[in-house]
C-alpha cells in the first residue's frame, strides 16, 4: 500500500462518493475504484458500504480512516521540511496545545519569529493532554503545550511562565455567583461539566480531600467555548480556567476561582533527540531566548 492509494482513499471517504472523489482527483472511475478494491483486498477488510446514492465507511473503513490522515500528514509534513531552501528559515511548525491564556505570550514570539521570517508558518492543534501528547509521539506535532499535572519524563521541556488558575464557570443567576471564592462543599450535588484537562483523578482530590467520583460531572468536554454555551442554556458549571472566555459571544456568565486556590504551570515538551526543522529549531531557539529563566 503506498502513499497515493491512501489519499485515494480519503478522497472518496471525504467525498462520500466515488464520482466526486474520481473527478477531485483528476481520475476515471473505474480507475479509482479498482484502486480501492485493490486496498480492500490488501487488508482483507471492506472499507465501504456502497449504495445507489452514496458510500459510507464500514468500522474498519473508520479506524484506517485515522491511521491514513496521520500518514498522510506525516509524509506531507516530511515533504515540506526537505523542501525548504538552506539560504532561508521557512516552513511549517506544529503545536499542538490546551486552552490557556499563556497561549497569548506564545503567539508573541510566533509573530515576532514570523516577522523576521515570514516563510514560517504555524499550525495548531487544540486538545487535552492525551491527545497532544500522542500526535507528539507519533512525530505529527514538533512541540505540545501540557497544563500541569503532566508526565514529562520521557520530553525535553520549557517550562512557562505565568500559571493557569482553577475555577468555576456558571450563569450570573446561579445561587454560587454571589460567593467571592468556590469551595468543595460548594461543588457537591451541584451538576458540573468538567474540562479534560482538569485530570480530575490526580487534582481534585487533593483539593476536595475526597474522591473526585462524589462531583456530579453531568458532561466533559475539551474546549471551554462549546462548554460555556451549555452552561449558558443551564445545563450546570464548567470547571475550567480563568481567563478563557473574556471576549466570546456569550453572555450572562460569571467565573469564581476555587478555594484553596488551585494553579496550574505549564510545560512546552518536545520530543528527546528530536531532529528539528531549521523553523522548528528557530521557534525553540525563539522561545528559549524569551522564557528561560522567566518565572513570572
Amino acid at each position: 500500500m503506498d502513499i497515493r492509494v491512501l489519499r485515494y482513499f480519503l478522497a472518496v471517504a471525504r467525498e462520500e462518493s466515488f464520482s466526486r472523489a474520481a473527478q477531485s482527483l483528476y481520475l476515471s472511475q473505474p480507475t479509482l475504484s479498482r484502486q480501492i478494491r485493490e486496498m480492500e483486498a490488501e487488508l482483507g477488510a471492506t472499507l465501504f458500504i456502497r449504495t445507489n446514492r452514496s458510500v459510507v465507511l464500514t468500522r474498519e473503513g473508520m479506524r484506517l480512516r485515522k491511521r491514513a490522515q496521520e500518514i498522510v500528514d506525516l509524509m506531507d509534513k516530511t515533504a515540506s521540511e526537505f523542501a525548504e531552501p538552506d539560504t532561508e528559515i521557512t516552513g511549517d511548525i506544529y503545536i499542538g496545545t490546551g486552552e490557556t491564556h499563556v497561549m497569548r505570550r506564545i503567539a508573541q514570539v510566533a509573530v515576532a519569529l514570523r516577522q523576521e521570517h515570514p516563510g514560517i508558518r504555524f499550525h495548531l492543534f487544540s486538545g487535552n493532554a492525551e491527545s497532544v501528547t500522542e500526535r507528539l509521539d507519533r512525530g505529527l506535532l514538533d512541540f505540545g503545550v501540557l497544563i500541569e499535572p503532566a508526565d514529562v519524563s520521557k520530553y525535553e521541556f520549557l517550562r512557562l511562565p505565568g500559571k493557569d488558575i482553577w475555577g468555576v464557570l456558571m450563569r450570573e443567576d446561579h445561587p454560587l455567583a454571589a460567593k467571592e471564592t468556590i469551595s468543595a462543599e460548594d461543588l457537591i450535588g451541584v451538576p458540573l461539566l468538567a474540562s479534560r484537562q482538569a485530570q480530575l483523578a490526580s487534582v481534585w482530590p487533593q483539593w476536595m480531600g475526597r474522591s473526585a467520583d462524589e462531583l456530579n460531572v453531568v458532561a466533559t468536554y475539551n474546549l471551554i467555548f462549546n462548554a460555556a454555551l451549555m452552561v449558558e442554556q443551564g445545563m450546570g458549571c464548567a470547571l475550567t480556567l480563568d481567563h478563557l472566555v473574556g471576549g466570546m459571544d456569550v453572555s450572562g456568565l460569571c467565573f469564581r476561582p476555587l478555594t484553596p486556590r488551585i494553579e496550574s504551570g505549564l510545560d512546552l515538551v518536545w520530543k528527546k533527540y528530536q531532529i528539528f526543522s531549521p523553523a522548528a529549531e528557530a521557534f525553540l531557539a525563539a522561545m528559549q531566548g524569551a522564557f528561560a529563566g522567566d518565572k513570572a
